[in-house]
């Protein structure tokens, strides 16, 4: 995979270089630059922003700056090879930054970049360049950052790691939590290793009992409660078909019912406040 980053704050970036994304990169397997886009500017300033049209607060990043490092970041790309180019705009307003996502846009061969700094870039740059290639505007949460290099980082590591041979256990990610083709979303549950007792904390004995089924389930289980206490719209809006019957019999531990209004509201279980948990 390709992946290109165009940035005023190309610094920003060095953690691309390290853990799982910096060994990739050192193997091949993940081809990144790291571009300035004052490389693109033409006055003394190195200005890459200007006032808002209609007025407003804030600046505005100029198209020109944008257009001509695009085309010659695109144009080299295709020169050496790449193929297959798509844009990946860090924006709030872009649509939730998934682990779905994560996996559509690990099949992809070539990334393009590009974190915003200001009030954000001239739309006419992201239209102009959805009609040459795909273009994700994508957000990793409901908050404002400075800039969108942060969201840089987030997505590239959340790639890197889907892609073949980067993860030592090639399995590791299936299991993560929001992996898609599970049975049911959910969060994962607590993790243990040695020693079997820290500072008067032991380890649940199911995990030392060697029963592989038995180990599962507490596994699940765990999964439920921790997805019960932190994401309980995950539950809500997930089939009962994707429950098994221990899961079922864990929900209503745990104060979960089946919404009978499930299919009409996309609401599939409510809580039972009345249920001893």
């Amino acid at each position: 995979m390709r992946l290109d980053v165009v940035t005023i704050f190309p610094e920003y970036l060095e953690p691309l270089n390290v853990s799982l994304v910096g060994k990739a990169r050192a193997r091949g397997q993940l081809q990144v630059g790291v571009h300035d886009l004052r490389d693109w500017t033409y006055d003394r300033h190195n200005t890459v922003d200007d006032t808002p049209y209609g007025g407003g607060p804030g600046m505005v990043m100029k198209t020109e700056p944008w257009g001509d490092a695009l085309d010659e970041i695109l144009a080299d790309g295709y020169e050496a090879g790449a193929r297959g180019p798509v844009l990946v705009v860090p924006t709030p307003s872009g649509r939730p930054f998934t682990q779905e996502l994560a996996v559509e846009l690990s099949e992809r061969p070539w990334l393009v970049f590009t974190p915003a700094r200001y009030e954000g870039i001239d739309r006419r740059v992201i239209d102009e360049y959805a009609t040459r290639m795909p273009v994700y505007e994508v957000s990793i949460g409901d908050y404002v950052l400075a800039g969108g290099e942060a969201a840089v980082l987030v997505v590239t590591e959340a790639v890197a790691r889907l892609l073949p041979g980067v993860l030592g256990n090639a399995e590791s990610h299936r299991d993560d939590s929001f992996a898609p083709g599970a049975m049911a979303n959910l969060l994962e549950g607590p993790v243990h290793t040695k020693p079997p007792v820290w500072r008067g904390r032991g380890i649940p004995e199911v995990l030392l009992s060697g029963h592989h089924g038995k180990i599962a389930r507490w596994r699940r289980d765990e999964a439920l409660r921790r997805t019960t206490a932190h994401r309980p719209d995950l539950i809500e809006r997930t089939a009962p078909a994707a429950f098994d019957k221990k899961d079922r019999e864990m929900l209503s531990i745990l104060g979960w019912a089946p919404d009978p209004e499930g299919e009409r509201s996309g609401r599939f279980w409510r809580r039972v406040e009345d249920v001893e948990e």
